[in-house]
């Protein structure tokens, strides 16, 4: 890796959350005395290592201008879309000019408060000569069930099962691109689905357990539990 490649990140922040069962959006729901967001680009903030941090919001979103954390010097704020990968696509092309096809974008949830800087790091320093990148993720401890219906169909083998984790890590043209060529399509849950749809393999690197991602109302009580044990 030379001194020349930077790094990015970008944090899709343009939904709604329906299933927190909330007034507004989880991201701006409050967290050990900040919103869900703040405490999440906070996080981001302390590594010192992203030439700046895309947010994709909605347009109509009244809270994100309201936070301070919205006008810090190296937060830039892009238009949401319908779906997250939209929002992802946006936030890349609030870069331009700044970020090099051959730099390094981290795509992290703005509903994963409790990412931690060594995870950050750990991620970039295993994939920092990686010719594609990868992401965070944690292998399964569970028995999975293909269900059809409200029936077993069979059990998954858990060995090569991984579960998904943010930040995700890939090169700046090569995630841009691969978004771009596979535009609506209901199959890109997040970047590594865009990748490997266009037959690229990322790489798995282990991630920590308490790296949630907020999503029913529950979630908040452990999340401020994982913070406050961090």
């Amino acid at each position: 890796m030379t001194e020349s490649i930077k790094f990015w990140a970008v944090v899709p922040a343009a939904g709604v959350g329906k299933r927190m069962q909330s007034d507004r959006p989880k991201q701006y729901l409050e967290l050990a005395g900040k919103t869900v967001i703040e405490q999440t680009l906070n996080r981001l903030l302390e590594t010192e290592v992203f030439g700046a941090i895309a947010v994709a919001v909605s347009a109509e979103d009244p809270y994100w201008p309201e936070l301070e954390v919205s006008r810090h010097p190296h937060v830039v704020t892009a238009p949401g879309g319908k779906e997250r990968a939209d929002s992802v696509l946006s936030a890349l092309k609030s870069l331009h000019g700044q970020a090099d096809d051959g730099d390094w974008v981290l795509v992290h949830d703005a509903a994963r408060p409790c990412i931690t800087s060594e995870d950050i790091h750990k991620l970039i320093d295993t994939l920092a000569d990686d010719p594609v990148g990868g992401i965070l993720a944690l292998s399964s401890h569970d028995t999975l069930k293909d269900v059809q219906g409200s029936s077993i169909v069979g059990t998954l083998d858990r060995r090569h099962i991984w579960r998904a984790l943010t930040p995700q890590m890939f090169r700046y043209g090569m995630l841009k691109t691969a978004l771009i060529e596979t535009e609506g399509n209901p199959a890109i849950t997040d970047e590594a689905s865009a990748l490997e749809l266009k037959g690229f393999k990322p790489k798995i690197v282990e991630g920590r357990a308490d790296n949630i991602k907020i999503t029913r109302p529950e979630d908040l009580a452990l999340a401020m539990f994982y913070l406050e044990q961090q």
